[in-house]
């Protein structure tokens, strides 16, 4: 699931983050050159209000990891290194790479309509599955409503312990989402929306006749040697070693600890897979270098579209099928997607040849768009800083 990026992908919930404890650095030397620069800046998330934060990023001439603050607020010890994470709507461009397999098979097409492949299914309000396209779901240019309002009610600590188990077929979340009128004709314009991809995971499934997490198994992670990454549904267990996630739902109130996930929306093809910084970095570097989809395919995904202002993007940022392209100060830009949810956020990049990738995790969410905001900047520049600099 993501409600809205840090670094930032758009979304249905704007729980922003704010102001928390900072919390101090465990002593050790500071290394020198690109390595000191990876850790000053997991300094500065942690200083904007962020409990934990860790960092992992490949290059050509290695990898440099970096953590800052806690993995844990009472018990005070440190964030795992490459510990267990929530990858939330990073799930998506595993989604997206299985979809852009089949079409690359010839099994179904990115212009094939919604309702070819699941008659029926997208009406209602307004809404009309057969004026989607496949590329529509993986783009966000459907305009298909949101089905998070609907299972949360309010984004308090008492909706979260009230609801947090309670567990919904696709089929059922796309039918909350179908209650509501569409945001705009399909293919006119861009709005995130988690209901995208609760469809493309059943259109694989009807597609292959097996789920969308069998076949992420057998097509990346198996391939890949993924072993620390896994599809666990509703299973709320996140292997150790893991940091403790925080979410503060009222500016200055408490830190609840959600280490384990809303069910409602933690369980599916728009936001579910746990995994480690090492996993994903080697997903998204042999996604972008070409290891998991064919030329055409590849070209497909990285061919974008423009997003809104109020998108909650960073100025340049567009949209591609499972992927985000991002500007780099330095020039060019970078493709990647995050995630959250209740309590953390990640956030996954890679340079466009694949050889330097970054993952940032931060166990920490709040309620102050302001702190919220001096967070999201000091993850951008930590990002930013890492893929123009590193060599």
């Amino acid at each position: 699931m993501i409600f809205r990026r840090l670094c930032v992908s758009a979304g249905a919930l704007a729980l922003a983050v704010s102001a928390l404890p900072s919390v101090a650095a465990s002593a050790a030397p500071r290394p020198a050159g690109t390595a000191w620069s990876l850790q000053r800046d997991a300094d500065a998330v942690r200083d904007a209000g962020v409990t934990g934060v860790a960092v992992r990023l490949e290059t050509p001439g290695g990898t440099l990891t970096a953590r800052s603050g806690v993995g844990d607020v009472d018990a005070r010890r440190p964030v795992p290194m490459d510990g267990y994470l929530r990858l939330g709507s990073t799930t998506k461009t595993f989604v997206a790479t299985v979809v852009l397999q089949l079409v690359g098979e010839k099994r179904i097409s990115l212009d094939q309509r919604v309702e070819q492949l699941l008659p029926g299914v997208v009406s209602g309000a307004g809404n009309d599955g057969r004026t989607i396209t496949v590329r529509d779901l993986l783009r966000h240019t459907s305009g298909l409503p949101e089905y998070v309002s609907d299972v949360l009610p309010e984004p308090t600590a008492e909706s979260y312990f009230t609801n947090r188990w309670r567990g919904y077929e696709p089929a059922e979340l796309v039918s909350l989402a179908m209650r509501h009128a569409p945001a705009f004709p399909a293919g006119t314009q861009w709005a995130y929306s988690n209901t995208n991809y609760v469809l493309a995971g059943m259109i694989i499934e009807k597609v292959t006749g097996r789920t969308w997490e069998q076949q992420v198994h057998d097509r990346i992670l198996r391939p890949l040697g993924l072993r620390h990454t896994d599809t666990p549904g509703t299973d709320p267990v996140l292997p150790f070693p893991h940091a403790a996630n925080y979410q503060q739902f009222t500016v200055n109130g408490p830190l609840v600890d959600t280490t384990v996930p809303y069910r409602p929306f933690d369980s599916g093809a728009d936001g579910s897979m746990t995994g480690t910084a090492r996993d994903l970095n080697r997903f998204f570097s042999a996604l972008a270098a070409g290891e998991l989809l064919k030329p055409a395919e590849l070209a497909a995904m990285r061919t974008t579209v423009a997003m809104p202002d109020d998108s909650g993007h960073p100025q340049g940022t567009r949209d591609g099928l499972g992927v985000f392209f991002n500007p780099l100060s330095c020039g060019g830009g970078y493709l990647g997607h995050g995630g959250n949810g209740f309590g953390y956020e990640v956030q996954a990049a890679t340079s466009v040849d694949g050889r330097r990738t970054i993952t940032v995790s931060a166990h920490s969410r709040s309620a102050d768009p302001r702190t919220s905001a001096r967070q999201e900047a000091a993850l951008r520049t930590l990002i930013d800083h890492a893929l123009c600099h590193s060599t």
